[in-house]
């Protein structure tokens, strides 16, 4: 089969299309025949082994373990591994795995489900792991309610994009902080209001909000907690930009310390993989409450310049790789 391959950390230059050999399905795994990828951030940290906090996690030390990128799949089950129960052959599916790059992936079952019927395979592959991570950061850690004031910060990108629509399918008031180039994008994801951040900021507006969901960049918690209410909470998504070592997540975890010293709550946000949360996205997604944007979708061999495009960070929704 084909599949984009790395030997080494590096830049996309370092992604190869190549055949490779078909993969076996282990105890519990399906063989999904890949038709669509998401392209998030995660795949440019595990291209890059940056920052070292990555390999630590079990990655790979010198190189990539997994050879070949790509964790957000949409297919087709091909075959069944031993103890598989929940899916059959044929399904149409959508989940996380470890090397979706390629014309074929093997996959846990408990990190898959059957995907949403009113999606093409290429807006299914956007959802796994950004619209995961919004779910959570909305339902489970932001736990936002009808009627609250919600705040996204990078509403224009791929989590982002998630938060405002299932912030708004929560019943919040939601405002979305984005650059101007996305400004019409967030607009029609269904918030109330957007923040041109090149041009205002949410932090001095004077307007204070519940809930603040930063999907975006590293800025300090002391800039952020201006624009929450003395009990509201700030949910943390990743980080960008910082050293190294942890490249932006030293706020992730010092932010649970910060809440000891204050009302408001702080808290950074693990997302965890599960096919329940894909089966509660796809009741969302069937319902027409959620709908994933898709920016630009390239063809498997064109991969390297998905991810590029990607890390430029003009990328308005998520972009997808078509098998």
């Amino acid at each position: 089969m084909k599949a984009i391959v790395q030997d080494v950390y590096g830049n996309p230059e370092m992604l190869q299309l190549r055949d490779i050999p078909k993969p076996v399905p282990g105890d519990g795994e399906v063989l999904i025949r890949v038709r669509a990828a998401g392209v998030d951030q995660g795949v440019w940290h595990l291209m890059t082994g940056m920052p070292y906090l990555v390999r630590l996690f079990g990655f790979g030390l010198k190189k990539p373990k997994v050879p070949v990128r790509g964790r957000e799949v949409a297919g087709v089950v091909e075959a069944l591994g031993a103890g598989v129960t929940r899916l059959q052959p044929g399904d149409e599916v959508f989940g996380t795995c470890e090397g979706s790059f390629a014309e074929f992936v093997c996959a846990k079952e408990k990190l898959v489900a059957r995907k949403p019927a009113n999606l093409t395979f290429e807006e299914t592959a956007a959802a796994p792991i950004s619209a995961v991570t919004a779910l959570q950061a909305v339902r489970d850690a932001g736990q936002v309610t009808a009627g609250q004031k919600v705040l996204v910060i990078g509403a224009g990108g791929g989590v982002g994009s998630f938060a405002v629509q299932l912030a708004k399918a929560f019943g919040a008031e939601v405002t979305g902080v984005c650059s101007t180039a996305k400004m019409d994008l967030v607009r029609s994801l269904g918030a109330d209001h957007v923040i041109d951040y090149t041009r205002d900021d949410f932090a001095t507006a004077g307007v204070l909000y519940d809930v603040i969901l930063d999907t975006a960049g590293n800025r300090p918690l002391s800039v952020s907690r201006k624009a929450l209410t003395p009990q509201g909470t700030l949910v943390i998504v990743g980080g960008e930009g910082g050293g190294k070592l942890t490249g932006g997540f030293e706020r992730s975890i010092g932010a649970p310390l910060v809440s000891l010293f204050s009302g408001q709550k702080f808290k950074g946000l693990v997302s965890t993989e599960n096919y329940q949360d894909l089966e509660a996205l796809t009741a969302l997604i069937e319902a027409g409450r959620v709908r994933p944007a898709i920016d630009n979708v390239y063809p498997l061999a064109e991969a390297p310049a998905a991810v590029a495009h990607l890390h430029e960070g003009r990328v308005r929704g998520k972009v997808v790789v078509s098998v």
